[in-house]
């Protein structure tokens, strides 16, 4: 293995554009399925009305979450016995595939209840190659360099604010560009055939790439994921309660171009703006603030992210009501895109580091999985469905603190209970 660390090094480069380009691509195609919420909701799942339409459509996208823990135990497990490598390209082609059934899925006009059957069956494959994508892309980025392993893991964060920015634009760009009746009729589908279309570039990207300096041999006899369960679950709760919070901000941050234009009455494209700002923050922000975990920590820089997710939640929610205007959401969006940074982008690096690298992808995988299935999933639910029934607005400000909480009582364990700064 220390013979191998020197080439390694040298495909430094590679390791980070494959894994993070490849973790861009997965990431697209998840978040584009929340910012077309609204088109999708009226054309897969009618209703007597747009709020019970857009609610039947958010519960079945909170349910596809719960597939992600199953790709996550056999993805993560595989990961662990036969490399990171192998699985990113696997999860990756899996990731095309449901991409490619919900770009071309017929309406639920043309054919009945099979369309948003078709609909779930492509969600269901993109949930189960979504469980494997982070734990393996993780490890892979976390055991290049431990030295820099802040900076290089943030990349992760990095390419998920990009995604956000592209899916966004995408909804921007269509929303203005096209009529209502050409947006619904074909335009929704633009993006996901995208989606579909770089898929083969990131498995070809992937495929190049040599596999983790910190990889033992592959075996048949090992199961990680067996391992973990007996003797490591407490790595397991206290690493999923970490990402509460980012996923919560994560996907708050994907589904408020529908949020603010059923709650605040924007117009559509002026709310897809104010996301495409969150990801560009995300992306530039993360390799700097993963940079700096590497010298002040990476607790201490999260616990940043924390207050100020807790301090400015409700603040945040009532400008954006008080005057829901373009520049006043871009200027929030641009605030969470800030939260969101500094909490996520030092979180991959500290995940890969509760886990031994024995476990690692298991660990990774299933964690992060649990706590995204749980808390991401049902947010857009949880925001429509509360908002809707209590006629506040401003009550998904709440939803953000209490994950802020529960990610600040994980980040103290890690650092009383596994000695991580």
């Amino acid at each position: 293995m220390t013979a191998e660390l020197p080439r390694v090094q040298e495909q430094a480069g590679k390791t980070i554009v494959a894994a993070s380009l490849g973790n861009m691509f997965e990431c697209f195609d998840l978040i584009i399925y929340g910012t077309m919420a609204g088109t999708i909701a009226k054309l897969f799942f009618p209703a007597t009305n747009d709020t019970s339409s857009l609610l039947l459509f958010l519960g079945t996208f909170g349910v596809t979450f719960f597939v992600r823990p199953l790709g996550a135990v056999y993805l993560g497990n595989l990961g662990d016995k036969i490399g990171r490598r192998e699985v990113m390209s696997l999860s990756l082609l899996l990731m095309t595939a449901g991409m490619l059934i919900v770009a071309l899925a017929p309406s639920y006009a043309s054919a009945g209840v099979l369309a948003p059957i078709a609909v779930v069956a492509g969600r269901v494959l993109q949930g189960f190659s979504a469980g494997g994508e982070f734990g393996s892309a993780t490890a892979l980025l976390a055991e290049h360099d431990p030295r820099r392993r802040g900076y290089v893991a943030s990349w992760q964060t990095a390419t998920q604010g990009f995604a956000l920015g592209l899916a966004s634009a995408f909804g921007a760009l269509l929303t203005w560009g096209l009529s209502p009746d050409q947006f619904e009729t074909w335009g929704w589908r633009v993006p996901f055939l995208f989606g579909a279309a770089l898929g083969p570039i990131g498995i070809y990207i992937r495929r190049a790439v040599i596999e983790s300096s910190e990889f033992s041999e592959p075996t048949e006899a090992k199961q990680p994921i067996l391992e973990m369960f007996r003797l490591e679950k407490m790595r397991v709760l206290v690493a999923s309660g970490l990402i509460v919070l980012a996923t919560i901000t994560i996907w708050m941050a994907v589904f408020m171009p529908t949020y603010a234009t059923k709650q605040f009455q924007m117009e559509p494209a002026t709310a897809f703006v104010g996301t495409v700002v969150t990801g560009l923050v995300i992306f530039l922000l993360s390799p700097v603030i993963g940079a700096l975990s590497d010298f002040i920590g990476r607790t201490a820089t999260m616990t940043i992210g924390t207050v100020a997710a807790l301090v400015l939640a409700y603040p945040a929610f009532a400008v954006v009501k008080q005057s829901p205007t373009l520049g006043m959401l871009v200027t929030v969006q641009g605030l969470l895109g800030l939260v969101i940074a500094l909490y996520f982008a030092p979180l991959p690096a500290l995940m890969a580091e509760i886990f031994p690298a024995r476990m690692r992808t298991s660990g990774l995988a299933l964690s992060y999985n649990l706590g995204v299935g749980i808390f991401g999933g049902f947010t857009p639910f949880v925001l429509t469905g509360l908002s809707s029934i209590s006629g506040d607005p401003l009550l998904p400000s709440y939803y953000v603190m209490f994950g802020a909480l529960v990610s600040g009582v994980a980040i103290w364990v890690v650092r009383v209970r596994f000695a991580l700064r």
